[in-house]
């Protein structure tokens, strides 16, 4: 969905009025309860929230310039994976093992095998059509957001064909186009990784290629 995002795949950016924004409020706070304590940090209820309509149906909610959360249509609220390792603990989380790391970080979805076999791990507590994020086998930090075609139950049993979409990934477009060091982040220090640590822990170099 990202692999080459750039300025081109932007159609139009809108400041939401004050209904529509609580919306969006809403909605992330329901699916991510565990971002409720920041929630007025990450999203100020003073501050103007964008958001920017791109190809594809993709939407990016924008604040402060920078991009927080993403959707297709009227699907889910998905946060960006820089937010995701600010806040590692939001999502429910299925692991893939070392083989298919390359592959993920090439912009592949995710296939059954690469998360039932060793080094695999699934929640059984994943339905289908549900945000994850994809971590990867002896790695700490996530490579992928994903979003289920099928349930990890049924990933298990079925354990062929695609599992998971592959959304938004380490090095894409999205993380390419906006460098961490480039926006001041008001969030708290909850539960965040330093940013030089961060900084050397996710990035592609760090994710061996086989």
């Amino acid at each position: 969905m990202f692999k080459k995002f750039s300025a081109e795949d932007v159609s139009a950016q809108n400041q939401v009025k004050a209904s529509v924004q609580r919306k969006i409020r809403q909605s992330i706070a329901e699916e991510y309860p565990g971002l409720e304590p920041v929630l007025d940090d990450l999203l100020p209820k003073k501050s103007p929230l964008i958001v920017t309509k791109c190809q594809n149906h993709l939407n990016l909610v924008v604040v402060n310039n920078v991009p927080l959360f993403f959707n297709i249509r009227d699907g889910p609220y998905m946060p960006t994976l820089r937010l995701l390792h600010q806040y590692p603990n939001i999502m429910k989380k299925l692991q893939v093992d070392r083989g298919a790391i390359k592959f993920v970080l090439a912009g592949a979805n995710i296939m059954c095998p690469g998360l039932t076999s060793p080094g695999g791990v699934l929640d059984d507590e994943v339905g289908a059509e549900t945000p994850v994020a994809i971590m990867a086998e002896g790695k700490q930090h996530a490579l992928a957001i994903g979003f289920t075609k099928m349930s990890a139950k049924d990933i298990r049993v079925i354990n062929k064909g695609i599992g998971v979409d592959n959304m938004h990934y380490l090095n894409d477009g999205l993380w390419k186009r906006w460098q961490w060091n480039e926006f001041s982040f008001p969030f708290p220090p909850l539960k965040m990784i330093p940013n030089p640590i961060y900084g050397e822990a996710a990035r592609v170099g760090d994710f061996p290629l086989g």
